[in-house]
């Protein structure tokens, strides 16, 4: 399958773009960038970097810097360190950005490709909803959107009730859950099911010290996040669920509902199901051994 991500690495977006460059079910076509764990700067040069570091031949396309109807945004650094990789802070800037805007890559893409295309955001959902902006048909042009967000559970990781890429850009979020894309929602509460501590990241370091021993040095800071902010003995993996659930659906139970993010209020960003939306199909639950082991074992093959 065609994929693009859409990401703000991000220590567990290095994880998820390592996944997809090594998974024989994914052709990775291009990444487009988002502020989130980062700014759009340091975003757009970190999946440069990741492109040179995985030696890939795909275009960055530079994204949104800020949420809808805001001039600006400010990482706030804890989980992810200064320059997004830890405490791997020097950090080369390579290569140029493709000379279109992430929306526009992400509609001539579709286009493209159309069903055979899937897009998996990692970050807030800004670059969607501008790609809405941009063509209407957008909704109707790629084949899957694998969205990393929301939680429709009790685990929150932003407030009490919102998630941090919807709590991010709540506006983004609600217009894509209203414009019909074909969308599979991986929540909160799913992905912090799978825990990766220092014995695992230590396994891939082993097996490819290129890449697994990069990952093992970013990681080492969130780890210790996770265990002193969250009282957690490992990092949550987020970003590469959501790619795992790309090439390998199988392994993930499902509902469908339509979905509304809450835009205004003490809960702004929250995700609600609304049964007037068009039909969003949601993660409930995973066979948590087999995502990381199939994690573990692509990622691992990486040389």
């Amino acid at each position: 399958m065609k994929v693009i991500l859409d990401t703000d690495p991000g220590i567990d977006d290095a994880l998820a773009i390592a996944y997809a460059a090594a998974a024989p079910e994914i052709d990775l076509v291009g990444l487009t960038t988002i502020y989130g764990n980062t700014s759009i700067h340091q975003a757009s040069r970190n999946a440069r970097y990741l492109v040179d570091l995985l030696q890939l031949d795909i275009p960055v396309a530079r994204g949104a810097e800020a949420p809808l109807g805001a001039s600006d945004f400010q990482p706030a650094g804890i989980a992810h360190g200064s320059e997004g990789f830890g405490d791997v802070i020097e950090i080369p800037d390579l290569g140029v950005d493709h000379p279109q805007s992430a929306a526009e890559f992400l509609v001539q893409m579709a286009r493209e490709h159309g069903d055979d295309l899937t897009i998996c955001t990692l970050g807030p959902l800004t670059n969607i909803a501008n790609a809405l902006a941009l063509d209407p048909e957008f909704a109707q042009m790629p084949g899957r959107v694998i969205v990393l967000g929301g939680a429709l559970g009790e685990t929150n990781d932003a407030s009490d009730t919102a998630e941090d890429n919807m709590a991010r850009d709540p506006l983004a979020a609600d217009a894509v859950f209203a414009s019909g894309l074909p969308i599979t929602l991986v929540g909160l509460d799913v992905t912090l099911k799978p825990l990766y501590g220092i014995a695992d990241f230590a396994v891939l370091s082993a097996a490819s010290p290129r890449v697994g021993g990069f990952l093992n040095r970013a990681v080492q800071s969130h780890l210790n996040f996770f265990c002193v902010t969250l009282g957690i003995d490992g990092c949550g993996l987020q970003d590469p669920t959501a790619v795992v659930a790309c090439s390998h659906p199988q392994l993930f139970e499902t509902v469908e509902t339509g979905l509304r993010a809450l835009t205004e209020g003490a809960r702004s960003g929250a995700t609600v199901p609304d049964p007037d939306r068009p039909p969003v199909t949601v993660c409930r639950d995973m066979e948590t051994q087999a995502v990381m082991q199939v994690l573990t074992s692509r990622i691992a093959s990486l040389h």
